[in-house]
């Protein structure tokens, strides 16, 4: 290990001492062995491992709080894998005395006897060797969110590569709960694709190696900062570089959760930060349009004075764009019962396109009262619609642009 290393880039080091021991730890080898007698240290208490794993974990935290922060995300806790050492005793005696778990080979295992796969296919709960595991840890995880949070549901996203585990897990979840009368929360397992680079493969940089989140975002914000300076040199530097962080960011936040969350898709520079398209910089130069119409009124967006005297939807391009707010809570519940932010993203797309068609064809500033309202209105509403939505994806938005 070298510590300098682990002090200015702790990912970087911790995946090269990775890399080292896996690859010094094939199959059947000696070193193997070893490498999992010092798991079961580990899991025993064994203080210099313990002053290890905890060195790991706090500059692993620190690098991920880093990335966590500029993408705007919050946690309220961090229980990690360790957190449940303790509870897994509790898993391991509840399952053999209910029947569930059964000693195979020195290993705790428990079969699906009734499912096609899992009939012969163990769920190992406990190694030979008395190591605990993920599929021990995972259940002790939903018997304390269940018990503590008295969680009503679950949802686990991972690679869709984790899918067997995953059944696994809620099959045995639910036979156990039901065994001990535990009241059992909805389980869900949302599984997500690829990403991969022009060329179909995975998504990499010119050396070879697997591209880190790190260099995505810095790319994307110097991108974003070379096409804002283009389009808006007569910016100050420090506010075209504010936009370029959010709309970079934004960008590559989106791009992802636009996509259906099952599929494989391709990352491209130019489509993801394009102006046009169902993007985050299409969504939020809406967004700052919305916004400039209300400076030019002189008014505050959704302000009743400017709202006062509005009259019913009358031509085409206000109907449409009516319609299409009122569909805003069909695009939230589809999203949020499906588990598919995409049909969200969707929304907010076509609702953007709306609003393009609208602004197109009727001013909003006319003189005739009755009608500014209205359409000031429609405008508000559009706006708070696009903002909550984005809000509601983890993107911030911007009024200028």
């Amino acid at each position: 290990m070298d510590p300098q290393a682990l002090a200015t880039d702790a990912i970087e080091e911790l995946e090269r001492l990775y890399k080292l021991g896996h690859n010094a730890t094939p199959d059947g080898s000696p070193e193997l062995e070893e490498a999992r007698r010092e798991l079961v240290k580990l899991q025993t208490g064994d203080p210099e491992s313990l002053a290890l794993w905890q060195k790991f974990s706090e500059v692993s935290l620190a690098a991920f709080q880093e990335i966590y922060g500029r993408l705007g995300i919050t946690f309220d806790h961090f229980l990690g894998e360790s957190f449940y050492h303790d509870k897994v005793e509790r898993i391991y005696r509840e399952l053999a005395e209910t029947g569930l778990a059964e000693t195979s080979a020195g290993a705790l295992v428990v079969f699906h006897p009734e499912h096609p796969r899992f009939k012969t296919q163990p769920f190992l709960m406990r190694k030979a060797d008395g190591a605990s595991n993920y599929a021990s840890t995972d259940l002790a995880t939903a018997l304390h969110r269940t018990e503590h949070f008295k969680a009503d549901g679950i949802v686990i996203v991972t690679d869709y590569r984790q899918a067997d585990h995953f059944e696994q897990l809620f099959l045995t979840v639910k036979k156990w709960f039901a065994a001990k009368k535990y009241r059992l929360p909805e389980l869900h397992h949302v599984t997500f694709g690829a990403v991969t680079g022009e060329d179909g493969k995975a998504l990499k940089t010119r050396s070879g190696d697997v591209i880190r989140l790190k260099a995505l975002l810095d790319e994307a914000v110097d991108r974003a900062y070379a096409i804002v300076s283009e389009k808006n040199a007569d910016l100050a530097e420090a506010e075209r570089r504010e936009i370029a962080r959010i709309v970079g960011i934004g960008a590559v936040q989106y791009a992802d959760l636009a996509q259906n969350r099952s599929s494989n898709y391709l990352f491209s520079w130019d489509k993801m930060l394009a102006l046009d398209g169902n993007t985050a910089p299409y969504l939020l130069y809406a967004v700052a349009r919305i916004h400039s119409i209300f400076r030019k009124a002189g008014v505050t967006p959704g302000d009743p004075a400017a709202e006062a005297g509005a009259t019913p939807p009358e031509t085409a391009a206000e109907i449409a764009l009516a319609r299409k707010i009122v569909k805003f809570p069909d695009a939230i519940r589809l999203a949020g019962d499906s588990l598919r932010p995409h049909f969200l993203c969707l929304y907010l797309f076509e609702l953007a396109g709306e609003y393009s068609s609208f602004n197109n064809a009727d001013k909003v500033l006319v003189d005739d009262p009755p009608l500014r309202a209205r359409r000031l209105l429609l405008c508000a509403r559009t706006l708070m619609l696009l903002e909550t939505g984005l809000h509601l994806l983890g993107l911030r938005t911007l009024q200028r642009m």
